[in-house]
C-alpha cells in the first residue's frame, strides 16, 4: 500500500558566517549562525513497501546534483520511494535549498516506511550528504561549527521580518572557498569564535566578482535593513526590517534593482 506524505522544506540565511581556515582534510573550519527562514521548497513523497529498493524523483526545475535522492537512497529502505519535489528556493543562492530538501527526505521517508531511526542515526546520514543538512534536522536558530555539520541550537528569537533578493548568478560553493582571500584559509589561523555581530567572510570575494551584489546590500541598508548582508557562500543577499510594512516597501523598490532575478518577502 503507497503511503504520502506533503513536506515543506524551510530555506535559511546566514546571520553570521566566519571562516577560520583550512583543515587537514581539505574542508574549513567554519563559525556561523543558522536561522530558517518561511521561504521553502515543497516536496510530495510516497513509499510503495516492496523486495527491491528504488527512488524516483521529478522536479520543476533541473537539478544537477540532487540531494533529495541523495537522500533517499542513503535511507536503503526495500520499497519504492517517489518524491516530487517543487523549488521555490533558487539554486546557488546560499540559502540551503538541496540540504533543506534532502532533511526533509531524512525525516520524513522513515516514517512513511514505517522504520524507526534515531536522532544519531538521522544525524550520521546528514552529515554524509552535506555540511548544512543536519543543522536543518533541527531547524530554528543555531550555531554550526566545525565544517558546519556541529549543530548547537539556540533559544528562538522574536520574530521579525526579511527581503531576501536572488540574482540572476549561482555561485558555486567549491569556488567561494577557493576565492576566499589566503589569511582566511591558512592553516594555524588564531581562532574566532561567533560574536553575533553579523559579517560574512564570503561577501568581499562575492562581491567583486560580482558587484551587484554588494549594490544590493547597500540599497537593503538604505532602505532601513539591519542587517543587511549575503548568505552563506551567496548569490542571495539579504535584509531584517523592524515591521511587514517597511519590508513590503522595499521590496516594491528591490524588485527593480538590475539583474534581480527574484525578492522574497520572509519571516524569521
Amino acid at each position: 500500500m503507497k503511503r504520502r506524505a506533503r513536506v515543506r522544506a524551510l530555506a535559511k540565511i546566514n546571520l553570521e558566517l566566519r571562516v577560520i581556515g583550512a583543515r587537514a582534510d581539505g574542508y574549513h573550519e567554519i563559525r556561523t549562525v543558522l536561522q530558517t527562514i518561511s521561504l521553502a521548497d515543497t516536496l510530495e513523497i510516497a513509499f510503495t513497501p516492496g523486495a527491491r529498493s528504488a527512488v524516483r524523483v521529478s522536479s520543476n526545475v533541473d537539478i544537477r546534483d540532487n540531494l533529495a535522492a541523495k537522500a533517499a537512497e542513503a535511507l536503503g529502505f526495500r520499497g519504492v520511494a517517489e518524491i516530487e519535489l517543487g523549488k521555490r528556493i533558487p539554486l546557488g543562492s546560499g540559502l540551503g535549498g538541496g540540504s533543506s530538501d534532502a532533511a526533509a527526505v531524512l525525516l520524513a521517508l522513515p516514517v512513511l516506511a514505517r522504520k524507526r531511526l534515531s536522532l544519531a542515526e538521522l544525524n550520521r546520514l546528514a552529515v554524509s550528504l552535506g555540511s548544512d543538512v543536519p543543522f536543518f534536522l533541527i531547524g530554528g536558530r543555531a550555531i554550526g561549527v566545525g565544517r558546519g555539520e556541529e549543530v548547537y541550537p539556540l533559544p528562538e528569537a522574536p520574530a521579525k521580518h526579511g527581503l531576501v533578493v536572488a540574482s540572476r548568478h549561482e555561485i558555486s560553493t567549491a569556488r567561494a572557498y577557493r576565492e576566499l582571500a589566503p589569511h582566511l584559509t591558512s592553516k594555524g589561523k588564531e581562532n574566532k569564535i561567533v560574536s553575533f555581530g553579523g559579517g560574512n567572510d564570503f561577501e568581499r570575494a562575492a562581491f567583486r566578482q560580482f558587484p551587484r551584489l554588494g549594490e544590493y546590500r547597500r540599497k537593503l541598508a538604505k532602505l532601513g535593513a539591519e542587517p543587511a548582508m549575503m548568505s552563506g557562500s551567496g548569490s542571495a543577499v539579504f535584509g531584517l526590517f523592524r515591521d511587514a510594512g517597511t519590508a513590503r516597501r522595499a521590496k516594491a523598490f528591490m524588485e527593480d534593482a538590475p539583474g534581480v532575478r527574484e525578492v522574497f518577502q520572509v519571516t524569521l
